[in-house]
């Protein structure tokens, strides 16, 4: 009688009971890199004064930050993946550690601008994955009262795109009410949230970023790939 416990022995040989000392890798010294995406290209834009405050504040908590520019990005298969700012967004991705992604919300949904910049990143090109294992922080503004469903959204993005998304999160209502003459954000509980997210995102990047290629190891992913080694090992002995 086998025992229940038993597994195919195919199968026992990629399984890897979890490693404590991986999760604590030696920690890089290096600022940690995000990259800003917001989803507007109107003059006065709140989702990008919403980005842009996200950036002082990672900036004063030690991070190094890049803000896409959206603008003249064409629109996903509209044009080949060489189109430079193609080529920009791209790099910048693979160059990130951490992401935020802020969008107005425009018919309940985020913006087209926001879900195309998003399109253009692939899941895996080549060997290299332009976003599995980053962390993500999500935002939206709203021109009237507060939804989460641009948010709610990106959040489903962000888990297919195989992100660490933290859990805290902000939506501003009435957000042109909410910046001064400056494009600043005024004092509230709304910019209270921003700094608790930019404090949260900082805290789980340098958590996950020197262990993220361990955290998204897959069981699946090694079956498969032992598999295609060993078919290439049978096809080489013929």
């Amino acid at each position: 009688m086998s025992d229940d416990n038993d597994l195919p022995s195919a199968n026992v040989r990629q399984l890897r009971p979890p490693d404590s000392d991986a999760l604590c890798p030696t920690l890089s010294t290096h600022k940690p890199r995000i990259l800003i995406l917001y989803g507007s290209l109107r003059t006065v834009s709140y989702s990008r004064l919403l980005a842009h405050e996200a950036r002082r504040l990672l900036e004063f908590f030690g991070a190094e930050v890049k803000i896409f520019d959206p603008a003249a990005l064409p629109l996903p298969d509209a044009a080949p993946v060489s189109h430079p700012k193609v080529q920009e967004l791209r790099e910048l991705s693979i160059w990130s550690e951490g992401q935020v992604w802020v969008s107005p919300e425009r018919h309940g949904a985020m913006t087209g601008i926001m879900k195309a910049q998003i399109d253009w990143i692939p899941l895996s090109t080549g060997s290299i994955r332009p976003t599995q294992g980053k962390t993500l922080a999500v935002m939206q503004v709203s021109g009237g009262s507060q939804s989460f469903n641009a948010v709610n959204q990106m959040r489903i993005l962000g888990r297919w795109m195989r992100m660490i998304t933290i859990p805290n999160q902000s939506s501003v209502a009435k957000a042109f009410q909410e910046f001064d003459a400056n494009g600043r954000m005024k004092p509230s509980s709304y910019y209270d949230r921003v700094v608790d997210i930019m404090e949260e995102l900082m805290k789980f990047t340098l958590l996950t970023r020197d262990c993220s290629a361990y955290l998204t190891d897959r069981y699946s992913e090694r079956k498969q790939a032992a598999a295609e080694l060993e078919e290439r090992v049978n096809l080489a002995k013929i």
